[in-house]
């Protein structure tokens, strides 16, 4: 509680909860202080505490890439992420606790819009692998789950695109309350379990080629803060393991929030790329969230100069620290919830389409089919509109 604002989210079908808790903090003037505030503040449950940090004693079996200096990214790195241009995720799918509760399955009828047309062959494939595994340190993947994963990556591979698999809401790992069919783990073989996951995804899928990528974790935040230079260090050099040339992609803290990359450190990697995720401005994208408490007002329009500054301010941010350390930048998640007006929708993704590509910024809309969708799964088509300001000339 704060200037008499209650600051809580709830575990529902939101875009990108852990981002919307971020930014629902700014919006009370508390984004600072944010990491101290979640679980006090967004929804958690009474004693609800995070993992302490595993000692490193515990991770020796996982040790991080040999220390040098940021080396900037090989130029085939370059061509790929640029050549991704404009892609969608496939959220709400295999990012709930379980394909289904949020009203997607991947089914062959979103697979296939895949290439069709006008439509993407850049897809990003959010997955939370951590509900899908044994819940000791081992973390030992379901095989049915890992089955039906691995089929939907090797569909889209199969209709020419380029996917990039994550590991995506895991819960524990950031410090957050845990979603509704969620288990809890013991808190001692949290870390582990995050790089046990990257074992088996990095090895189950080594034979694939050069279009499937890979993304360390989405939106670190909360108890990772200080955590994740050091993390994400040890799970690329799992991945490189068997994966010596696989694009990475590499998120900073603050929910991938660009203000976050001047404190994040890269391994020396030459085939890493940087990603964020952008969703300013706040009060319009979100409008009407059901998650989102207070709920924010309806009826708010885009873009007017003050909204094009504060969504122009972080795009200039990302595209400068690419080019600072020589590693392309990829816009990971952005939209619109469709509670705000349609007109207005379009204005700014076509606004956000336009920016990004003036910066040289390849971008992946959050998301198909669900609340932020240019996609009806019920009609079974695409809504006009939307798709246009995304894909269209």
């Amino acid at each position: 509680m704060q200037n008499g604002r209650h600051l809580s989210l709830s575990a529902g079908h939101g875009p990108a909860p852990d981002l919307q808790r971020r930014r629902l903090l700014a919006l009370a003037g508390l984004a600072g202080a944010a990491p101290a505030l979640l679980s006090a503040c967004a929804g958690a449950s009474p004693g609800a505490t995070a993992a302490p940090p595993t000692p490193a004693s515990a991770l020796q079996a996982y040790p991080p890439m040999a220390p040098g200096a940021e080396s900037g990214a090989d130029a085939a790195v370059h061509r790929q992420i640029q050549a991704l241009g404009r892609g969608i995720n496939f959220g709400n799918i295999f990012d709930a606790p379980r394909e289904g509760d949020w009203g997607l399955r991947a089914d062959d009828s979103l697979i296939d819009l895949v290439g069709e047309g006008r439509f993407t062959r850049s897809v990003r494939l959010p997955v939370r692998w951590s509900n899908h595994a044994s819940t000791d340190a081992a973390a030992r993947i379901d095989e049915a789950f890992f089955a039906r994963v691995e089929r939907t990556v090797d569909r889209l591979l199969a209709r020419g695109a380029s996917v990039l698999l994550n590991i995506h809401h895991y819960r524990q790992l950031d410090g957050d309350p845990l979603d509704p069919g969620e288990t809890p783990v013991d808190p001692a073989v949290v870390d582990l379990r995050f790089l046990a996951l990257w074992v088996q995804i990095a090895e189950r899928f080594a034979n694939r080629g050069p279009a499937l990528m890979f993304e360390i974790y989405n939106e670190p935040h909360g108890r990772l803060e200080p955590l994740w230079n050091d993390l994400l260090s040890r799970a690329l050099r799992v991945i490189r393991r068997q994966n010596p040339t696989r694009v990475v992609v590499i998120g900073p803290t603050e929910w991938n929030s660009a203000r976050a990359l001047p404190r994040l450190v890269l391994p020396a990697d030459r085939f890493v790329s940087l990603t964020v995720h952008h969703y300013e401005p706040f009060r319009f994208t979100h409008q009407g969230a059901e998650w989102v408490s207070p709920r924010l007002p309806l009826g708010v329009d885009c873009c007017d100069a003050p909204q094009r500054a504060e969504a122009l301010a972080l795009l200039d941010q990302a595209a400068a620290d690419g080019r600072r350390r020589n590693h392309p930048v990829l816009v990971g998640e952005f939209g619109a919830y469709s509670k705000a007006p349609l007109e207005a929708r379009v204005r700014y993704l076509r606004f956000m389409r336009d920016a990004m590509e003036a910066r040289g910024l390849p971008w992946m809309a959050w998301e198909l089919a669900s609340g932020f969708g240019i996609y009806d799964p019920v009609a079974g088509r695409m809504r006009p509109e939307l798709f246009d300001a995304l894909f269209g000339a």
